[in-house]
């Protein structure tokens, strides 16, 4: 549950117990491949009803998500009325859910469905609007039995600083008596190392903090998952928290690699988004039964990381079949080559290999090497065998390369009427040769391009490659796309890139909260103005307050947050008060991040580590000559709790 919520409780700390446990629940037969279904809380929070859970059910079958494999419906906290009633039991909550847990569970049991429940091993569940199961955890795990309950997810709020082992093990002999099968969800956000003792007391275990709608924070649970890849077993499952896919807050290309990255570790698909607003092309994403095959394979194997290097990542995880699949990451913001070889991944050695692609649904032929141009934030996912490889198409890699930008500068950004150059090479991977490759570029209309080279090659040979170089000149402001690839004889491989136009920047002096920037990247949710960053939502949070100074101007940024602007030599300096804001719980004694100004590739300021204990302070940056300004938040370095930066007054002179 809400992790921020969460550690206002305090945290437990692995103890173990005296005497061992009366009952061994595991292994029992359940959650012998991941489970995959539905929560309600990253989307709804606590507003949810019996409405929105019957629509979902309704929506399983009619979306076609039953037929890809989802089967659990989970109702997350806020579901429960704010007190037990006169034998001791949890009750519905009366507005919320008029008719009943039992009677929510008889309809999704009627949909061929599953139903989940929430509750925290607590006095108080995280939203503190219920009461939680600590010492309670008998007559609670028998109330869910009752209600035809079949999954249970146990938060870890309020939970007195008993030991987590403990309170863990109590619930799992609770639930084991009742004599119901109820798949048992861990969740007390990796704080003391659920892997090592989960396999015996759940199905699967929590092992971070809680996910946001936030490329960051997908890569930070990325980082931390990946290498507990030896824990994870049929029964018994790593979970780096629900899926955001469909929430908003991601380009669907962010979307494919959460859910890509999320099968190839194994781990429990349960969708976060409201199932009646979400986008044909998001969806689409959730229903990809050829990555949902990874996620569900019968082995159970996690996908561990074969190579990461420069934010360039590489996957395997062994099939059940036979098959292999590998995934290839890029953590970057610009498209980049990711490869690598049957020998580096442990295939056998074969004359060629089949590899499927999971997002195009088609199949290649490779002589050995699995490569490609993969987009920025992209991942490209194949499914090899040695199978009919003969009758696939070639393996080709192409796609466009961008030159060296400023350290610490997006690539993409490119300013209008500065010419730059590009390079869109292709490489023949397959057994086969290529005939007549031809790179091809496109610009927008309006632009400037100027070809500088470009190769011709009648026959291209396994392992050959053929490129092209040009020149290009943007035009207006905006997201403008080029689209590069090459043509050869039976077939073509086409990708697009995304570039950043950024608008001129205002003479004089001007708040720097109402100059558009060139590109942000927030990691708690996005850069507001005039207001704190309350939380991973946009404009939720308060006026800008440091120390109990109001600021009226201003952007609040959780760190880790970058924020760039396009200056273009123009301007000379920038001045901003910075700190903590306010907007915390007081209970969490935490909230500590740095303030950096950079003018391109040069740090001109430093704040320091500011605490939410300290005053405000002002900074300045000297900006003259600079075709850049960059805006740091770092994490202070206990943790990110509570980190939220406000750039204050922030005044820019140009």
């Amino acid at each position: 549950m809400k992790r921020l919520v969460a550690l206002a409780a305090g945290l437990a700390f692995v103890v173990v117990p005296a005497a061992p446990a009366p009952v061994l629940a595991l292994p029992d037969g359940q959650a012998l491949t991941p489970p995959m279904g539905f929560n309600n809380w990253n989307a709804t929070g606590c507003a949810v009803d019996e409405k929105l859970i019957r629509d979902t059910a309704d929506l399983f079958v009619a979306q076609g998500l039953k037929d890809a494999g989802y089967q659990y419906v989970n109702i997350d906290d806020c579901w429960a009325a704010p007190d037990r009633d006169a034998t001791g039991r949890l009750t519905h909550h009366p507005q919320r859910f008029p008719s009943g847990i039992k009677a929510i569970a008889d309809y999704v049991h009627a949909k061929g469905l599953k139903l989940g429940i929430y509750t925290s091993a607590g006095t108080l569940t995280c939203a503190k609007t219920m009461p939680g199961a600590l010492d309670h955890e008998e007559v609670d795990a028998q109330t869910f039995a009752d209600w035809g309950v079949d999954y249970l997810k146990y938060d870890n709020c309020n939970n007195e600083n008993r030991p987590a082992l403990e309170r863990y093990t109590k619930m799992r002999d609770a639930l084991k008596k009742t004599g119901r099968d109820i798949v048992y969800s861990i969740c007390e956000w990796g704080q003391n190392k659920p892997w090592e003792w989960g396999a015996e007391v759940g199905h699967l275990w929590r092992t971070t903090g809680d996910i946001t709608d936030t490329w960051p924070k997908v890569v930070e649970i990325l980082k931390k998952n990946a290498p507990l890849a030896p824990y994870a077993k049929p029964g018994a499952w790593n979970d780096p928290d629900m899926l955001e896919v469909g929430n908003g807050g991601m380009t669907a290309t962010e979307y494919r690699s959460h859910f890509s990255l999320w099968a190839m570790m194994a781990a429990p698909l349960l969708i976060g988004a409201d199932l009646r607003r979400i986008s044909p092309e998001n969806l689409d994403i959730l229903r990809n039964k050829e990555v949902i095959a990874l996620d569900q394979d019968r082995l159970g194997a996690q996908g561990r990381v074969v190579s990461q290097v420069d934010g360039k990542w590489i996957f395997v995880k062994p099939l059940a079949n036979g098959d292999t699949a590998v995934a290839l990451f890029n953590e970057n913001a610009v498209a980049t080559r990711i490869g690598t070889s049957a020998p580096a991944l442990g295939l056998p050695r074969r004359p060629a290999y089949t590899a499927r692609d999971l997002w195009q649904h088609k199949d290649f032929q490779t002589a050995g090497e699995f490569t490609a141009v993969v987009p920025a934030h992209g991942t490209v996912v194949y499914r090899v065998s040695s199978r009919n490889w003969w009758s696939a198409e070639p393996l080709v890699s192409a796609g466009l390369e961008l030159g060296e930008s400023i350290p610490g500068i997006p690539a993409q950004i490119v300013p209008a009427g500065q010419a730059f150059e590009v390079a869109v090479s292709a490489t023949n991977h397959a057994v086969l040769p290529v005939i007549n490759p031809r790179p091809r570029l496109s610009v927008p209309t309006g632009w400037r391009v100027e070809v500088l080279s470009q190769q011709r090659k009648l026959v291209l040979g396994s392992g050959e490659s053929v490129s092209g170089r040009w020149r290009i000149t943007p035009a207006a402001t905006g997201k403008p796309e080029l689209t590069s690839g090459v043509d050869y004889g039976g077939g073509s491989v086409t990708s697009t890139t995304e570039l950043i136009v950024p608008p001129e920047t205002p003479r004089g002096t001007s708040p720097l909260g109402d100059v558009p920037s060139a590109w942000e990247s927030g990691g708690y949710g996005p850069v507001e103005r005039d207001m704190s960053n309350g939380s991973w939502q946009p404009k939720d949070g308060k006026p800008l307050t440091i120390n109990g100074t109001v600021y009226a101007k201003g952007m609040g940024a959780h760190a880790p947050t970058e924020i760039v602007y396009y200056l273009g030599g123009k301007c000379s300096a920038v001045t901003s008060i910075v700190g903590i804001d306010d907007d915390r719980n007081d209970a969490n004694k935490v909230g500590s991040a740095s303030f950096e100004i950079w003018a391109d590739g040069a740090k001109v300021a430093d704040s320091g580590v500011r605490t939410w204990r300290d005053d405000p302070i002002s900074i300045t940056g000297a900006l003259r000559g600079a075709k850049f300004l960059r805006l740091v938040v770092g994490d202070g370095g206990d943790s990110p709790s509570y980190d939220r930066g406000d750039w204050a007054t922030p005044a820019l002179t140009c």
